[in-house]
């Protein structure tokens, strides 16, 4: 079984060149939609068109892969130097983390990741699995997938980071502990945790923008904002658009 995460919230400042960014798209998790990636990008070009603002950064929360069938091409369109004068930054989110652990240890974490959308991805890399996979046919499946992973999709999922803060907002891909001190979040609960994030009523001293938890409409409460609106099954990638602590939405 392999070692626990052991590590802490790693929080993205932005560089010196970024501190002047006025706006800010927080896409949710897009799950292999190539197609809805591409719509959401040609609204977000739409928008600047039609609102132009000094400077502006699209955060993606996590969850490019799984489930949906073009899980490589995102992965592709994400490691492509954005449009010039945006910024962008790709946070980390179960799925990827989960594409990495498989690397190490397929047979140990094959069997679950195929099940919420690893065979999507794999499939999507040219790796075909079995209905029935053995303990040698994930160590195959693990090796086949090393090979076929471009080395600049491998760097990008490894240097994902956590979290990114802006101004009154703390963007990450699933949540924070409310039972855990803010210098001292578990990565297993930035990635994987509902609740008792969901429900809590703490106080963060910014408001939390993240994905993961599947809504029908994304939900706005003093602390934090979820905008999965679960695109791979329902066609609806959402971004929240912030700008002078005003919100506004952008829907595929």
């Amino acid at each position: 079984m392999p070692k626990s995460k052991s590590a802490y919230l790693d929080v993205l400042a932005l560089p010196m060149e970024a501190r002047d960014v006025s706006r800010v798209y927080a896409v949710g998790d897009i799950h292999g939609r190539f197609d809805l990636l591409q719509r959401m990008d040609s609204l977000i070009q739409a928008d600047l068109r039609a609102c132009p603002t000094g400077s502006s950064l699209v955060c993606f929360l996590g969850d490019y892969i799984d489930r949906g069938p073009d899980s490589a091409r995102v992965v592709e369109w994400l490691t492509r130097e954005p449009v010039r004068g945006q910024l962008r930054v790709c946070l980390r989110g179960n799925h990827e983390q989960r594409l990495l652990d498989f690397l190490e240890e397929p047979a140990y974490f094959g069997p679950t990741w195929v099940r919420f959308g690893g065979r999507e991805a794999l499939q999507s890399y040219g790796v075909s699995v079995p209905s029935h996979p053995t303990r040698e046919n994930w160590n195959q499946l693990g090796r086949a997938l090393d090979q076929a992973l471009p080395d600049a999709h491998r760097r990008f999922l490894e240097k994902l980071p956590l979290a990114l803060r802006w101004d009154r907002f703390l963007f990450v891909h699933a949540g924070l502990n409310p039972e855990c001190p803010l210098e001292a979040q578990p990565v297993e609960d930035l990635l994987w945790i509902r609740e008792p994030f969901l429900d809590s009523e703490r106080d963060w001293g910014f408001v939390v923008v993240h994905g993961h938890h599947v809504v029908e409409r994304p939900e706005f409460r003093p602390n934090r904002i979820g905008v999965d609106t679960g695109a791979f099954a329902s066609d609806r990638l959402t971004s929240v658009v912030i700008e002078d602590a005003r919100l506004r939405l952008l829907q595929t």
